[in-house]
């Protein structure tokens, strides 16, 4: 309550000042002049208070900055010229020029606008990532070196190669060649071979 109670006090002081400035009674302000009473380059508290911190002294060094009303001569001369140049063009000429100005605007920010949707869409499948690296990986070397594969048959399986094919045999390719490893109990016996890799006979159980 207590804000609303000054926020409505506030605006109706502004809405007072406004009346009064409004009046046509009222001089124009830019018509009046501020004349500086007192002059000092020690520093006075009071400004530093008003002024939030930002002007610490009331000198003669900072008068003509603070109280200017006017711009600059060339600027102004600017600002003379700009204004016979807008004179000169008539209502409609001014319109065509200021909806040809507003179509550049809009064409150049929607070509903005879709340059960056695609720079954004681009990153994001530059930096998407469809497969996992450490999988690949494992999938290499366990297809050229053998690595993470085990070399034991499962339990069972011995005595029926043994006796079922008497001439098994196992053939393990590594990096720096081919090794023959030949089982127990069975004679070494080239296998078919296929692409490097051994192939089982009919009617045994593979690895």
């Amino acid at each position: 309550p207590s804000v609303l109670d000054s926020f409505a006090l506030l605006s109706g002081q502004l809405n007072t000042l406004n009346k009064v400035l409004k009046h046509e009674k009222t001089p124009l302000l830019r018509n009046q002049v501020i004349i500086p009473l007192v002059l000092s380059p020690d520093r006075d508290e009071e400004i530093m208070r008003q002024t939030e911190g930002r002007v610490p002294v009331f000198s003669h060094e900072v008068v003509p900055d603070h109280l200017r009303t006017k711009p600059d001569p060339e600027v102004e001369e600017q600002e003379k010229q700009l204004m016979t140049d807008a004179a000169r063009i008539s209502p409609d000429a001014a319109q065509k020029q200021i909806q040809s100005l507003n179509k550049m605007c809009s064409n150049l920010l929607e070509k903005i606008s879709k340059e960056e949707r695609e720079s954004e869409s681009g990153g994001l499948r530059q930096n998407k990532q469809t497969f996992n690296p450490a999988d690949t990986n494992a999938l290499v070397a366990a297809v050229a070196f053998g690595k993470g594969l085990s070399n034991r048959r499962p339990p069972g399986s011995g005595a029926s190669v043994q006796s079922g094919q008497p001439g098994a045999g196992a053939i393990i390719a590594g990096a720096s060649g081919m090794q023959q490893v030949p089982m127990t109990g069975a004679p070494a016996q080239q296998q078919p071979m296929l692409a490097g890799v051994q192939m089982a006979p009919a009617g045994q159980p593979g690895k």
